[in-house]
């Protein structure tokens, strides 16, 4: 039997053990009180590659600011990465904010019905169309995340990686069988919950599972197994450079082009460094390509290390003396001499927020 027809013989088992345990446990989520398409739609946005605890602040936050599809499409791209800062992933929150104005000058301001509607808006895939569509609106339409695929990979047992195209494509149509027009929303966020909080990675609790008895890994004792993975290449790690230029207390700063990754946001100047270079080689480099600027390069005022999704990084930070010349922007959007007291009135990456954390640049002095 393929997995669809194996999805197909045990639908009904599990979708009523699905949305028995979702209707006596599911959490309490801000979300998952309003039916409001918009507050879903922000939500999915949010949850994407992101954890539930950490999105919470930041989805009462942002519908603060941003209330309504037309308050979003109007605000300032550097006010919604404001508010964006810290949640990573910046490309989710420019394309949250231009597929509003779509909504706002294309549409009238009137959100999609169906997943078909929400895929033509900017930045929004198969899965989250149809997250939106089924719990907003009762679309009859599938998702599949990493917690779905587990979840469905262990219940019928598939054996190869779930990484694979032709695999996926597999569980899609299993995911599909699952949808009915009875409570797809429901059943949707019940299979995503269930792998969140008991078909976990490791350890499954499988004892205490809503859908054990239809589970064909479980059976076969392979809940520890599966699913399969492709194995993932060593994670690359990079040394880099950046300074803190000081002119009458303020500081030199950069915003990353739009197009870039972290686009839109503000930064010390400075970069990677190149095979052989010492610290302070690389930041005289790298200041002059990037402003323009001859730096001497004083000491170092922090080090943190910070992980990004296909890489990670050791991040410098050193104070520099640029006594002549003005700056151009050669990389960055524009540059600005910051004082301290603004800090907080910019979107920076998570890295320039540890190094701001790290360090005093009120006072700066050397660490002990």
């Amino acid at each position: 039997m393929s997995a669809v027809e194996t999805l197909l013989a045990k639908r009904t088992a599990l979708r009523r053990g699905l949305l028995r345990w979702y209707d006596r446990e599911a959490r309490d989520l801000p979300w998952r009180r309003t039916s409001d398409p918009y507050h879903v739609w922000v939500s999915e946005i949010m949850l994407q590659q992101t954890q539930v605890a950490t999105v919470e602040p930041y989805y009462g936050r942002f519908l603060a600011a941003f209330p309504t599809v037309e308050a979003l499409a109007a605000a300032e791209p550097d006010a919604v990465l404001k508010q964006w800062e810290g949640l990573g992933y910046y490309r989710r929150a420019k394309n949250l904010h231009k597929a509003a104005g779509v909504v706002v000058a294309e549409l009238e301001g009137r959100l999609p019905r169906t997943a078909a509607g929400w895929r033509a808006l900017p930045g929004i895939g198969r899965y989250t169309a149809a997250a939106i569509a089924s719990i907003a609106f009762g679309e009859a339409a599938a998702v599949l995340d990493g917690n779905v695929k587990r979840v469905l990979a262990r219940t019928l047992a598939i054996r190869e990686s779930i990484d694979l195209p032709a695999t996926e494509a597999e569980l899609w149509q299993a995911a599909e069988a699952m949808v009915t027009a009875h409570r797809p929303g429901d059943v949707n966020q019940a299979m995503m919950e269930l792998g969140a909080r008991v078909c976990t990675p490791r350890a499954p609790q499988c004892l205490t599972c809503c859908v054990r008895n239809v589970c064909d890994a479980a059976a076969a004792g392979l809940q520890e197994v599966l699913p399969v993975r492709t194995k993932k290449s060593a994670t690359p790690h990079y040394e880099v450079v950046a300074a803190a230029i000081r002119r009458h207390n303020r500081y030199l700063m950069g915003r990353r082009p739009d197009d870039a990754m972290l686009g839109g946001l503000w930064e010390f100047p400075g970069g990677k460094l190149a095979d052989g270079e010492t610290h302070a080689e690389g930041l005289r480099r790298e200041l002059l390509e990037e402003t323009g600027l001859t730096v001497e390069v004083g000491p170092r005022l922090a080090t943190v290390e910070h992980a990004y999704t296909h890489f990670s990084i050791t991040l410098h930070l050193y104070l520099c003396n640029a006594p002549d010349g003005q700056p151009h922007p050669h990389w960055h959007t524009r540059l600005r001499w910051v004082c301290p007291c603004e800090f907080d009135d910019f979107a920076m990456p998570g890295a320039t927020r540890k190094l701001l954390e790290a360090c005093d640049l009120r006072n700066p002095a050397p660490p002990a």
